[in-house]
């Protein structure tokens, strides 16, 4: 009889946020870690404490040793990204011909906003929300329109039809900046918020654009639902990346993804824009999407572990600020409403504490009087940040 073999067993990595000690933080030259002086503990824009996965640094090892640093071409991040979807999110709709490489998730939004609506068109977001979508709204000469959150952090479908009712009747092409998930709250949009989002856009005329960035960064038990998945998404467009996932900001590109009615309009962006990612970003984002699967999981076993330390924190510290674990990001939305603070909270804790945090208030209609903290760090750096917090209002 032939001898039986097991097969050998892969091991669990450790939790990536525990492998980095704050000295060997600290020679990090990232925004994060050098926007502020080094007694100030950083724990705001969404930089990572963690090394990068292996399969990642070994894919750039290996293009840095091959001299491969030329311009990116094909479709092998796509087709990553589409394997990903199949198995995470149990989408098997992503299409690799309805898909092109974008510099980020950012520029593809603004050139997929471009491709749907004319230069002075208005562009709906739901507030409070990533403060860049703002800015770059703005930069292309046109109106950021608000539909707030409802009271429990979620899309308000009576607002938004409101909103979409009464821009339909104006000249133009109105377009929906949907964030799925949602930054700051960590909302994760259901699957039937999003049919009734897509529902509403065909009846007014809507085109809807979704930055998907965090999709991969879900709580164990949340399951992330592409907004191209549901009934009635066809005419959208959607940008998905590794970035946020595994850490790589630095390492630019992301995916914009068509839905089949949107095709023809992806089919018209430019060329050249596809020549803005960086090559190393696309390598280093591939080999995230197909080996750092293992990875992943430990970070998000290791965030939600963050999630409830901080909970317990702030109960045990800081029980006026509001805090409830949130679905997805690796984000903590703070009411600190109940401080009574003299101004921005984050600036309080910042200038009394020396802890940085995101102030609320770029996040637009909703966001004053909260704060921002990043989870994805130690649970000794978390622990730290909220004494200096509550030592701060002593």
């Amino acid at each position: 009889m032939p001898r039986h073999i097991p097969a050998p067993i892969t091991p669990i990595p450790a939790n990536p946020l525990r492998r980095l000690s704050l000295e060997e933080l600290r020679r990090r030259t990232s925004m994060k870690w050098r926007t502020y002086p080094a007694d100030v503990l950083p724990l705001w824009v969404a930089e990572m404490d963690v090394p990068l996965a292996e399969p990642v640094a070994q894919a750039i090892r290996d293009a840095v040793t091959l001299g491969d640093t030329g311009y990116p071409v094909g479709t092998a991040y796509a087709e990553a990204l589409a394997d990903f979807a199949g198995k995470r999110w149990g989408w098997d709709g992503l299409a690799v011909e309805r898909t092109a490489i974008v510099p980020d998730v950012m520029l593809g939004i603004v050139e997929m906003l471009k491709l749907v609506s004319g230069p002075s068109d208005p562009v709906v977001v739901n507030s409070p929300v990533y403060p860049p979508f703002y800015q770059f709204v703005r930069s292309m000469g046109r109106q950021a329109v608000e539909a707030p959150l409802g009271a429990d952090g979620r899309i308000d479908l009576g607002v938004l039809e409101e909103t979409f009712g009464r821009l339909s009747k104006g000249a133009g092409q109105p377009a929906y900046l949907l964030c799925s998930p949602h930054n700051p709250t960590g909302t994760v949009h259901t699957a039937d918020e999003l049919t009734a989002v897509a529902a509403l856009a065909r009846t007014y005329g809507v085109r809807v654009v979704a930055d998907e960035i965090h999709a991969p960064v879900v709580a164990v038990g949340e399951s992330f639902v592409p907004y191209l998945s549901v009934s009635g998404a066809g005419n959208g467009l959607s940008l998905m990346s590794a970035s946020k996932a595994w850490n790589l900001a630095g390492l630019k590109a992301a995916v914009a993804v068509a839905g089949p009615d949107a095709a023809d309009d992806l089919a018209r962006l430019p060329e050249e824009v596809g020549h803005g990612p960086s090559h190393l970003g696309v390598i280093a984002h591939t080999a995230a999407l197909r080996d750092g699967g293992a990875w992943l999981d430990a970070l998000l076993t290791g965030l939600d572990d963050n999630r409830q330390l901080l909970a317990e924190l702030l109960a045990e510290s800081l029980p006026a600020v509001r805090y409830a674990p949130a679905g997805a990001t690796y984000l903590a939305w703070l009411d600190c409403r109940p401080l009574d603070l003299p101004g921005d909270p984050a600036a309080v804790f910042l200038e009394r504490g020396r802890v940085a945090l995101n102030s609320g208030e770029p996040f637009g209609t909703g966001g004053t009087g909260f704060a921002r903290l990043n989870l994805a760090t130690s649970p000794e750096l978390i622990t730290e940040a909220v004494r200096r917090m509550a030592a701060a209002l002593d």
